[in-house]
């Protein structure tokens, strides 16, 4: 009986440290980036991680926006934004249709290519991708970005899927008998109701886009061209960077991703939960 208790306080102890020593390796991070983004880069060097002697130095957050052109970001971005998941969502809905509604020979190929592609590593194929981007012209243009990101990966495919699987044939079979062509049933029918999944993928592909550094900065290199992840890059100088600005500027990234993320989990865990239910 002794041995049990001693048993069940040592899990509870090895329970609580790895609790605390998880969320200091969470938080660790955002108390840097907090701390020093109100720092100057003498104090950034030398104080370590000290609390900043003025919590009021707002210099970093203005060099970000007259330096860095973040609010420049800022617009190209949510334009991006914009026209990528709009696209996004249409051609993810209606392959997950295309799959789910209809038996035709290439079906099982065609969600082997996805699977298939999602495996590739994406930096194997930047060779292939950049001749075709500057084969049509899209180099250094919000394009590139843009096309790169149009393409529905695994995730949402399956995901809408799930939702396509669920609603009736019925549905279809009652609009066809009333005139309806294929592409009203999917306007109609199919597309309002995977409006939960579609409310999750916005979420989660916005998120990505936003975040992603890699293809704005290969394919986007004009100043005028620079985005919320590359206009911070200002600051990386051959020597040294200026890491205090960068910290105030990362802040500043931060904090919509945040909000969109405290804002619309209900409808990222909604989504998911309901798919695999279904």
């Amino acid at each position: 009986m002794g041995q049990s208790r001693e048993g069940s306080s040592l899990f509870t102890i090895f329970k609580y440290v790895t609790l605390v020593l998880a969320l200091f390796v969470v938080l660790f991070p955002l108390y840097s980036i907090v701390t020093g983004a109100f720092k100057t880069q003498v104090e950034y060097y030398q104080s370590g991680l000290a609390l900043p002697a003025n919590l009021l130095n707002f210099d970093n957050f203005q060099k970000v926006f007259d330096i860095g052109k973040l609010g420049l970001g800022f617009r190209n971005i949510a334009i991006i934004l914009v026209i990528a998941v709009a696209g996004n969502i249409m051609f993810g809905t209606m392959v997950a249709y295309a799959l789910g509604r209809f038996d035709f020979k290439l079906k099982k190929g065609i969600m082997g290519m996805y699977l298939v592609a999602q495996v590739i590593p994406m930096v194997t194929t930047q060779v292939a991708t950049f001749s075709v981007i500057k084969y049509f012209s899209l180099y250094n243009t919000m394009g590139a970005p843009i096309i790169l990101y149009l393409g529905a990966d695994v995730l949402q495919i399956v995901i809408y899927l799930q939702f396509v699987n669920s609603i009736p044939r019925d549905l279809d079979e009652s609009a066809m008998m009333e005139g309806a062509s294929l592409f009203k049933i999917y306007r109609s029918i199919i597309f309002p109701l995977l409006g939960p999944a579609t409310a999750t993928l916005v979420i989660l592909k916005t998120i990505s886009i936003y975040n992603d550094f890699y293809t704005p900065y290969l394919y986007m290199p004009s100043q005028k061209l620079k985005v919320v992840s590359t206009a911070i890059y200002a600051f990386v100088g051959p020597n040294a960077a200026q890491l205090n600005v960068i910290s105030a500027g990362i802040l500043i990234i931060f904090i919509p991703t945040v909000a969109i993320f405290l804002s619309m989990q209900k409808f990222i865990f909604a989504g998911v939960t309901s798919g695999a239910v279904k």
